[in-house]
């Protein structure tokens, strides 16, 4: 399914400006930041950009998207399954107020793209159930406000551990 459809199937007629600015550069591996107001599609933009980029046969996490918020996390978790329900692509959140075993269980099953907070996605790192080593693709959602609660030290923790070569992107809100 080409991202034009996906973008058809979710109520888009043409990419949003942010869409246009941002879909073939990360599509292109490039290090991306892209602010924009809310509700302007940035989510679906790099929902598309990195469900293209995942590769359905290496169960391993291809991607991780960073939050601030469990509900957010849920969220971007719902959209990215929606827009990826004709695939064979996983999707799992990865956040706190949640069973830690359980948690461990799901990773250890695999899944694609993991959707986290950055305190319950380094417990969960540090504990060996979430491992980097096929990472592609970090996306900071929010990360302004990732920044002004304080998780900084967390996602340093976290970049410590993927390799070199990870593409980044940083999405604000403003």
């Amino acid at each position: 399914m080409t991202s034009t459809n996906l973008n058809l199937a979710h109520g888009y007629e043409k990419p949003s400006p942010i869409q246009e600015k941002v879909l073939l550069p990360i599509l292109k591996g490039k290090d991306v930041i892209g602010q924009s107001q809310s509700g302007t599609g940035k989510t679906a933009s790099y929902a598309i950009s990195t469900l293209q980029m995942i590769d359905e046969q290496i169960p391993d996490c291809q991607a991780l998207v960073l939050v601030p918020t469990r509900e957010l996390a849920r969220n971007i978790e719902c959209l990215i399954k929606s827009i990826a329900q004709f695939s064979k692509i996983s999707v799992l959140t990865c956040i706190g107020g949640t069973n830690i075993k359980e948690g461990i269980e799901k990773l250890q099953e695999g899944a694609h793209i993991v959707v986290g907070t950055p305190g319950r996605v380094l417990d969960m790192q540090h504990r060996g159930a979430f491992r980097v080593e096929k990472l592609k693709l970090i996306v900071v959602d929010d990360a302004d406000e990732l920044m002004s609660l304080g998780f900084q030290e967390q996602i340093m923790g976290i970049f410590q551990a993927v390799p070199s070569d990870i593409q980044v992107e940083p999405l604000l809100i403003y």
